[in-house]
């Protein structure tokens, strides 16, 4: 029976599902094994795990199209390992992970616990950008990268682990955006001690793009009114920053239209700041620049989403709405189901992006792939 259980739900990520057993075919600690559950896909990835089958030992399961968080209850329930460890699709181990998790775990036993992330040296530099933004304590995403605690450390399902103690007791995850933050408060309310481990990190694709990245960063401020109607205590101080950092931007830049340029001077050495502790820590004028962008659309995007929910609510006191989040899912997931057919189906390699092109008379943005 193995040590550790990699429990990874899939959707239509055939190519990520390489690059993730790949990276854990060449890890020097072997004592895992990996369930993988395809939640519904229609574009399988059981001829990749096939290329892998005699390098990790790996279980896969399809089954209909439910959510990511009934896929990863489902891999639980076929896991023996003591332990059950969660990575997203588009990560990559590092191949000393499971060594340096499992050194931790004996030298600091804990029931669950989590790890950071960063930027693979291979990522396009809007990749870097973007794990800048959601890594730099000038973004709030401090904690998200274990470099500064501005909150109790939540562990999040791109890099997370627990007990089978802890599924024993605490369950599964809810069909919910923002699951992960709910487990953790789940397993906290249970008594249990969730610790951050932070040389067990994971290389983390994110998003191929600002559009589809604003999207995502939209959806958790959105999801971040729903987990305070579940823990009403879970509303920190933190969690209002990108929206007062949209009220003040809007605010400087009517005062700058009405009275003087002068008001936009606090947004101007902000963005200074974000761009010069990105080019210190990443050497790249352009992903500095592009840092810049990505910064604006996380703190923009995560402010709209979390005011528009703590007006509709809160404010007008309409309550969590799980029609809305199933929509949302949905959209999300036809999508990434069309994008991805687009690229098998023209047998085109490389990364996503988006292009204006003129179809029928109409400028539109289409998904490209770039080599």
């Amino acid at each position: 029976m193995a040590y550790f259980s990699i429990i990874i739900p899939v959707y239509n990520r055939l190519d990520e599902v390489r690059d993730l057993l790949d990276s854990l075919s060449k890890q020097t600690d072997k004592d895992f094994e990996v369930v993988l559950v395809e939640d519904g896909s229609t574009l399988r990835c059981d001829a990749a795990v096939k290329e892998f089958e005699d390098r990790v030992d790996v279980k896969y399961f399809y089954k209909e199209n439910e959510g990511r968080s009934i896929a990863r209850n489902y891999g639980m329930e076929r896991a023996s390992g003591e332990y059950f460890l969660f990575f997203d699709s588009d990560c990559v181990i590092p191949e000393h992970y499971i060594a340096t998790l499992r050194k931790a775990l004996e030298e600091r036993p804990t029931d669950c616990f989590g790890g950071p992330d960063a930027a693979h040296s291979s990522f396009s530099d809007t990749q870097k950008a973007i794990n800048y933004s959601m890594t730099s304590f000038l973004t709030t995403g401090g904690i998200r990268g274990g470099k500064v605690q501005l909150e109790k450390f939540v562990p999040r399902t791109f890099n997370m682990g627990f007990s089978r103690r802890v599924w024993e007791k605490v369950g599964g995850f809810r069909e919910m955006f923002s699951e992960d933050i709910d487990m953790s408060t789940r397993i906290r309310q249970a008594g249990f001690a969730i610790s951050l481990i932070r040389e067990a990190y994971v290389y983390h694709k994110r998003r191929v793009n600002m559009r589809l990245f604003c999207r995502q960063v939209y959806v958790f401020g959105m999801s971040r009114i729903t987990l305070y109607l579940l823990y009403p205590d879970s509303l920190k101080l933190v969690h209002w920053l990108p929206a007062v950092f949209v009220t003040g931007v809007a605010a400087m830049a009517v005062l700058a239209a009405v009275v003087s340029w002068m008001w936009l001077l606090p947004l101007v050495a902000y963005l200074l700041a974000v761009f010069g502790c990105a080019l210190a820590m990443t050497k790249s004028l352009k992903i500095a620049a592009l840092s810049i962008v990505a910064s604006v659309v996380q703190l923009g995007g995560y402010g709209c989403g979390f005011l528009k929910a703590f007006f509709t609510k809160i404010i007008l006191r309409r309550g969590r709405n799980i029609e809305e989040e199933i929509a949302i899912r949905k959209r999300k997931n036809k999508h990434t189901q069309t994008s991805l057919r687009w690229k098998h189906l023209t047998g085109q390699a490389g990364l996503p992006t988006y292009r204006r092109r003129t179809v029928r008379g109409r400028r539109r943005w289409l998904l490209v792939w770039r080599h």
